[in-house]
């Protein structure tokens, strides 16, 4: 699974509603400084309200949300309720699912990618930030006056990006720092953290995460996550506790479930494509033709060659 990219990320939004991507673009915007958008979230919702929000994945961009309105936000292992306001950020490295739980949606929501607000543009290292680091779970609760005061940066926002001022992704980039700021003074919504069947919902993810790399139609059509490790980074939860939960619900860890499909994938190329024992092992993941035949010879006591004739 890729990570979804800005280009995809306006091609969603765009809805069907006729409107083409690119008049979703911001006014004078120039790829050299990154990209950076601004949206009213009430307007987008009317765009997409018959479709699921913002489903769980993996982004290639930031985002910084003002939400109001009654919504839930769902991470591998933790769901968020939000009943009233909250500030939402949203980093790559995490992927997550917002789900609107009411029609009385609004507020901002603003896109930018690291490029944008890079430490020599505005003096900010993303990657050190707190607040986008992939142990915690940005979702802060707004009082009254606190949605007032980030409401006002977001107009500011919107008032900046129409306008013709030469500087103006400069000064952009003060409100966002503002923004971010604005979150780390702030108390996560701890209370609100439900652990809820998230056991229940880290395998299906896990799952859901494994079967969407099948099938392989192409021999030059490769597995991108092949390890525990990998399957754990995605999800952006401890490797263990990825082990600790798929062995509590299935019986198994995560490299046997891991190992039960990729043998599964395997006997299917062997037999229903006539590829050679090298492309089958590439598109399966491994380096080594050797790996693989050691592999399948271990799960099924047969080498490939042996399993095919």
């Amino acid at each position: 699974m890729k990570s979804k990219s800005i280009e995809e990320f306006y091609q969603e939004i765009s809805g069907d509603s006729g409107a083409e991507p690119n008049s979703l673009l911001p006014n004078g915007i120039q790829k050299e400084i990154g990209h950076f958008n601004v949206f009213n979230i009430k307007e987008l919702y009317e765009r997409l309200k018959e479709k699921s929000f913002m489903p769980y994945d993996r982004r290639a961009y930031y985002k910084i949300s003002l939400i109001r309105g009654k919504n839930r936000v769902e991470y591998a292992d933790r769901i968020i309720e939000i009943e009233e306001n909250a500030l939402l950020f949203a980093t790559p490295k995490i992927p997550y699912n917002y789900v609107p739980l009411d029609t009385q949606q609004s507020g901002h929501f603003c896109v930018f990618t690291g490029e944008f607000l890079t430490k020599d543009k505005s003096g900010i290292d993303l990657d050190k930030l707190p607040i986008f680091q992939t142990d915690g779970y940005p979702v802060f609760q707004l009082t009254k006056d606190d949605t007032i005061a980030v409401d006002l940066i977001f107009k500011k926002i919107h008032q900046e990006i129409n306008s013709d001022y030469v500087y103006k992704y400069d000064l952009i980039r003060n409100y966002v720092a503002e923004l971010i700021h604005f979150g780390q003074k702030l108390q996560p919504v701890t209370a609100l953290y439900s652990k809820h069947n998230s056991a229940a919902r880290v395998s299906s993810l896990f799952v859901e995460l494994l079967e969407r790399q099948f099938p392989i139609e192409s021999p030059r059509q490769r597995l991108e996550l092949k390890s525990a490790k990998d399957f754990a980074a995605r999800l952006a939860i401890h490797v263990n506790h990825l082990n600790k939960v798929l062995k509590e619900n299935t019986g198994k860890t995560t490299t046997e479930l891991i190992s039960d499909r990729l043998i599964h994938e395997a006997k299917i190329l062997l037999k229903e494509t006539d590829w050679n024992i090298s492309e089958i092992a590439y598109s399966l993941g491994f380096e080594e033709l050797a790996h693989f035949s050691n592999f399948f010879k271990k799960q099924t006591a047969l080498t490939p060659i042996a399993f095919r004739v």
